[in-house]
């Protein structure tokens, strides 16, 4: 464990500071759960503007000076309002920024909006880049969100995406991910494949009923984000079966798979999922999935828990064989080990996960009741 206010990414009891100092600054208080072990769930707030096309301010610039340049039409949210599936929004936030020098910040989707293929990126005033907050940043927050498989329902409050802070040097390197995995396994299935992170492959191996993972269906209906459990998975997702341990991916189309190892996140560490490196294939892993301390491990009732992997195809039609390494794990030390860990202390829904849906889907019995 580090020393509080060391280097690393700040866990839950430090962001629960930034707040009551304003550091961090809610347009309405913070409810129960918003801040996790090692991150702070953002809120959707009362109006979306339909875009033409997705942009960023660029140094100098506000968003809202660059806003009339793209804006189609303006969506109250108040009552619930569609996203449409192809279609470009920008949503102001309910969290406010007022950061000091020494603290940056990255954002990600959080993993059931991930899991939906509910592209979801946030922007700032002076931003360069999407996700990203530079130390200093005195501003608002906005989340620029494009459904791609499903069209959703949203309303006020709703949480889709999450910020991360941090305070100097974060990532461990490849020697102390070594010594780690030497002290207590970081991953099982066989030796650690540590290369600018803890590399991972997919698992197609056959399940029940020759269940390899799901293919998104193009033409379904729309996705109410609060309901939790009660979409029939046939109605939005093809199960892929194969015993062939491969799969050819289609090009455009939206895959949820598994990876072949169970990882474990230590209690004063976090991690994020990075893309292994282009020239693996013709698509993309999802890599914008933040993994908190204490997922998959034993201090939280934990036993190593399988990577969910949201997969996109890219121009050409590729093959994908079982066990071929796909991605990889950026582990972060933290500050201090948070006072509540992912799994033991909140409501999880992915601990101990193998392949699964996002939350809103209902267990599917052809796969022995589980999602």
């Amino acid at each position: 464990m580090t020393e509080a206010n060391g280097q690393g990414v700040l866990p839950r009891q430090e962001l629960a500071q930034l707040v009551d100092t304003g550091v961090i600054a809610p347009l309405q208080p913070l409810v129960e759960g918003q801040i996790q072990p090692a991150s702070l769930d953002l809120r959707l707030g009362h109006t979306a503007y339909r875009l033409r096309a997705s942009f960023l301010a660029g140094k100098d610039a506000k968003i809202s000076d660059r806003l009339p340049d793209f804006l189609m039409h303006r969506i109250d949210l108040s009552d619930g309002a569609v996203l449409e599936k192809g279609c470009v929004y920008l949503v102001p936030l309910m969290e406010r920024l007022h950061m000091p020098v020494g603290i940056e910040g990255v954002a990600n989707a959080k993993s059931s909006t991930g899991r939906l293929d509910l592209l979801t990126r946030l922007v700032t005033d002076n931003g360069t880049e999407f996700d990203r907050i530079p130390a200093g940043y005195d501003g608002p927050l906005y989340a620029e969100i494009c459904p791609r498989s499903f069209s959703v329902l949203v309303r006020p409050g709703m949480r889709l995406n999450q910020l991360r802070l941090r305070r100097g040097r974060a990532v461990l390197d490849d020697a102390e991910l070594a010594a780690r995995h030497a002290a207590e396994p970081l991953v099982d299935g066989g030796p650690a494949v540590i290369s600018e992170g803890l590399g991972f492959s997919v698992d197609l191996s056959p399940g029940p009923g020759g269940l390899v993972g799901y293919r998104a269906k193009p033409h379904t209906g729309v996705i109410d984000l609060d309901r939790i459990g009660e979409y029939p998975v046939r109605e939005f997702w093809e199960r892929l079966e194969t015993d062939e341990r491969r799969l050819i991916l289609d090009p455009g189309a939206f895959y949820i798979l598994v990876s072949r190892e169970a990882v474990t996140i230590p209690p004063d560490c976090a991690a994020e999922m990075a893309p292994y490196f282009a020239m693996v294939g013709e698509f993309r892993v999802h890599y914008a999935g933040f993994f908190d301390p204490g997922f998959g491990h034993a201090a939280a009732g934990g036993h190593g828990a399988r990577g969910v992997l949201e997969v996109r195809c890219h121009e050409a039609p590729f093959a994908l064989d079982h066990g071929q390494v796909v991605g990889r794990l950026l582990y972060e030390r933290m500050t201090e080990r948070p006072d509540v860990l992912y799994g033991a202390d909140l409501a999880s829904n992915y601990q101990g996960q193998g392949l699964k849906l996002a939350k809103h889907f209902a267990p599917d019995p052809a796969c022995g009741g589980h999602s």
